[in-house]
């Protein structure tokens, strides 16, 4: 009888509940998006705290990607950014197989119509012209397009007396255009040439990744050169440089960094603090709001 009394209810397990033949599985109910990953310490960080932190893991300090509107957000005055050339797009001269695809997911991922959006905007009431390039559209590449809009914002600067930043971030040349993307090197510097004739001040601002031939020319001609914070810099890839070399190469190798101790590079800023940077090196330079 005592037996009887004490005896263990026998409960049921549910792990799926079916409704008209519907199943539906029981799980934890997190709503996607909430939570992000540091993909350089591994942190998992909520996300309203990372978009709160300027996309910067708040326990290592590494600097996340973002793409192009966002960083006019970040570093321009509100509502200041006009766009320029956005009717200039990526055309698949060469019939390359697929291409149309990888552009429709570039579109889709990044929100623009091309790796890279340029106009003029201000910063702390100083007009500039810049171009803003997205990781999230084809890795940044550099295609005709890329190089023509760049190219055209440059020229744009040089005619109006304007002070040029550019924000890079690139695997870089294009693949799916052959020549005529490694043709945006010469033409890009060309124009860079032109506005240093002016006697006009550029500032290239390198994001991670800033490689290929985006680093081979326009991001290294900056007369003041600023990345963030151990952004990845450099032409070849490791493995590659050390399967030729037959070397290992340091941890820190290619890592903004590294190229500061080199004197690649003038300046390593957070994020949080660009924007006031540039203002002081625009101040620094004579570039006032009357101009």
């Amino acid at each position: 009888m005592l037996k009887d009394l004490f005896k263990k209810t026998q409960y049921i397990t549910v792990s799926k509940v079916s409704f008209d033949d519907e199943i539906i599985e029981e799980g934890p109910n997190i709503p996607s998006g909430m939570w992000s990953k540091c993909h350089d310490c591994g942190n998992i960080v909520y996300t309203e705290d990372l978009d709160s932190n300027l996309d910067v893991c708040n326990k290592c300090g590494f600097h996340l990607r973002i793409n192009a509107n966002e960083r006019i957000k970040q570093v321009f005055d509100k509502e200041s950014f006009n766009i320029l050339f956005s009717e200039v797009i990526t055309k698949n001269h060469l019939g390359f197989k697929g291409y149309e695809e990888k552009l429709r997911k570039g579109r889709e991922a990044s929100g623009s119509d091309e790796a890279v959006i340029c106009g003029v905007g201000k910063i702390n009431g100083i007009n500039i012209a810049a171009a803003v390039m997205d990781s999230f559209f084809m890795m940044g590449s550099m295609g005709s397009a890329v190089g023509e809009k760049i190219t055209r914002t440059v020229e744009y600067a040089t005619l109006n007396k304007l002070p040029l930043v550019i924000f890079t971030t690139s695997g870089g040349a294009r693949m799916q255009e052959g020549i005529f993307s490694l043709m945006q090197m010469a033409k890009i510097s060309g124009a860079i040439g032109r506005h240093d004739e002016e006697g006009l001040l550029y500032i290239t601002v390198l994001t991670n990744p800033t490689t290929g031939g985006v680093t081979a020319s326009f991001a290294m001609q900056g007369d003041i050169i600023i990345s963030e914070p151990r952004a990845t810099i450099g032409f070849a890839g490791r493995r590659v440089i050390e399967n030729t070399i037959k070397e290992t190469l340091p941890e820190t190798f290619q890592k903004a960094e590294f190229l500061l101790e080199k004197g690649f590079i003038d300046a390593i800023v957070h994020r949080r603090e660009l924007k006031g940077y540039i203002y002081k090196i625009l101040n620094l330079h004579g570039v006032n709001k009357n101009e």
